[in-house]
């Protein structure tokens, strides 16, 4: 038998039966303005289109959209599905934004349709399509939407309907819809028609939208529930220029429900959120018959009333108000039936704008945080010493101080500012950013393919990619990347000679061996379960020439691979290890 002088170990390959086991191991794809659906999906030989990468993916697998404008004149469906535990991910590749643009699309044509459930789409543009944005329908379900936008869509920017149930669309925008020629239908975020049930938000705006920022008007429908969290909505009702967008334009910033008939009953429940100068109302019934639960909300300067719940509910259904504020000219409209504690209209309260860091908007529409959160404005925010501090009902969210605050934040609260230098991406968990003082919050820091984690600095240090930090004050956090590579052991001797060089651009490796006689050999790799994952065959060589093997490690995740050389005459192994 030859021997083959492999880099790092080498061994006698003993075949075992974990070898002829069947696993499944996540892929990546990816995708690129200038790739071609004949390519192969690696990042250096990229797909050009959603469709064909979604077809090609199994759960599990992430599909990385390479930053650029994709150019699209027809309606793109994800019909597939993941599970609980595997996921189909479509993500931007990190550090980059991809653009949709579907402005070449008929009208009346959706951009994305998501039909399919278990996906995890995160931050991605789309622009200009014929109707929604982003339709969820046919009982999409288990979808978390992050870090998106959607603007200058013919109809609303993200629309939920036809069934689709606990979807979670997170840190997402949507802004300047408008649906010609009537301008009465696009909203920002619209929760309805025949929607299905727990569906939510969280950390999301809406603004100059033609009709509303939230729509959760139904038909088909009836007594399903909705919660938006930690939520903005502005100039609704309005052109992306400021202008009237007409009769038809509703402008109202959370539409919380109504039907037809006027029955139907639309369950929502509104945390720590937002809604000012808006065309018509702040916070509005319209019709709905469902439960109504309004926590630590703050509407502000909008036309119509800032709240609005007058119309009776359904038997056993209720509306509680507690711990809002609101401040302008027309404050409130409630019917004696809502159930209300400590909110700034009541007796014992006298609220002006003194009561507040600022009453201008200034950067309500900024650049989000590097983690997709919110951006930090002062905006609304309670002065100290303002009779809205300590002044509120325990409701189950967290809160500083002797009790809860006023309105949609809590003062004293920290923030955890993230920035990040290289190619990888951190999250927060608890995710949001902003915390309660002594909140435990874990920091992970991820490395996109390709590229190593080296450490964090600023108000954190280490190395490791996973720390655990205790708020007590505001906290900057930078985390530091790097090219990473993929190493092998150079071992020589006078009969062979084998190694693997460090990973170059785009994620290949260079295979380098020789052999003391002229043969045929295949070329395989194996993950830890024992799946080859990678191989080519029938490579000719000969006696003492160099042969060498660019093996692109692109798709491969971190982690320890088995690297087997087999002929008639020769079997050896090595460890090669992407990191």
């Amino acid at each position: 038998m030859n021997k083959l002088n492999l880099v790092l170990l080498i061994v006698i390959l003993v075949l075992t039966n974990c070898f002829n086991l069947i696993h499944t191991e996540a892929k990546q794809y990816f995708i690129s303005a200038s790739g071609s659906d004949s390519n192969t999906g690696t990042i250096s030989s990229p797909y050009l289109t959603i469709t064909k990468a979604a077809g090609v993916a199994s759960a599990g697998d992430t599909i990385y959209m390479r930053g650029g404008t994709y150019t699209l004149t027809a309606k793109i469906t994800l019909s597939q599905s993941g599970t609980s535990t595997a996921k189909r991910n479509l993500w931007s590749y990190p550090g980059e934004r991809a653009l949709l643009d579907f402005s070449g699309e008929s009208f009346g044509t959706v951009g994305i349709n998501l039909t399919g459930s278990y996906w995890y789409i995160k931050g991605i543009s789309v622009y200009g399509a014929g109707d929604n944005g982003l339709h969820i329908t046919s009982n999409a379900a288990y979808n978390t939407i992050e870090f998106c936008e959607f603007y200058e869509n013919r109809d609303s920017g993200l629309q939920i309907d036809g069934g689709a149930n606990n979807n979670s669309i997170i840190n997402c925008d949507s802004y300047y819809n408008a649906d010609p020629s009537d301008y009465g239908d696009a909203d920002g975020f619209a929760v309805k028609m025949a929607v299905g049930t727990g569906n939510y938000f969280y950390g999301c705006r809406s603004w100059n939208n033609c009709d509303d920022g939230w729509d959760g008007y139904l038909r088909g429908a009836d007594d399903v529930y909705t919660t938006i969290e930690n939520c903005w909505t502005w100039s609704n009702g309005y052109f992306k220029d400021g202008t009237d967008a007409g009769s038809n334009a509703n402008g109202n910033g959370f539409k919380m429900g109504g039907s037809d008939d006027k029955t139907l009953m639309h369950n929502f429940t509104l945390k720590n959120c937002l809604a000012f100068n808006n065309k018509a109302k702040g916070f509005d019934q319209n019709n709905n018959k469902g439960n109504m639960t309004l926590y630590n909300c703050t509407s502000y300067n909008n036309v119509g009333y800032n709240f609005s719940i007058t119309s009776s509910l359904n038997t056993n259904k209720t509306c509680t108000i507690v711990n809002c504020a609101s401040l302008g000219t027309n404050v409130k409209n409630l019917g004696s039936f809502v159930v209300q504690y400590t909110n700034s209209w009541l007796t014992g309260f006298t609220t002006t704008s003194a009561d507040f860091q600022s009453v201008l908007s200034t950067g309500a529409a900024g650049a989000r945080q590097a983690d997709g959160s919110l951006p930090i404005i002062t905006f609304m925010h309670l002065v100290s010493g303002s009779d809205l501090i300590d002044a509120g009902t325990d409701v189950g969210i967290a809160y500083n101080g002797t009790k809860p605050d006023l309105g949609a934040w809590e003062t004293g609260n920290y923030n955890v500012v993230i920035t990040t230098s290289g190619n990888g991406f951190v999250s927060l968990n608890p995710s949001g950013g902003v915390y309660t003082a002594g909140t435990s919050v874990t920091v992970t820091a991820t490395p996109l393919l390709g590229y190593n984690f080296i450490n964090f600095s600023g108000d954190l240090s280490g190395s490791s990619t996973q720390q655990t930090i205790s708020v007590n004050s505001n906290i900057a956090i930078t985390a530091s990347f790097t090219t990473s590579t993929t190493k092998v052991a150079n071992i020589n001797n006078a009969n062979t000679f084998i190694s693997c060089t460090p990973t170059v651009t785009d994620g290949f490796t260079k295979l380098t061996f020789s052999l003391n006689e002229s043969e045929t050999v295949d070329l395989a790799i194996y993950n830890s379960k024992g799946t080859l994952v990678w191989m080519q065959k029938g490579i000719n060589t000969q006696k003492g020439v160099s042969n060498i093997v660019n093996i692109d490690l692109s798709s491969f995740n971190a982690g320890v691979y088995i690297c087997k050389i087999l002929s008639k005459k020769s079997l050896a192994t090595c460890k090669l290890i992407k990191l």
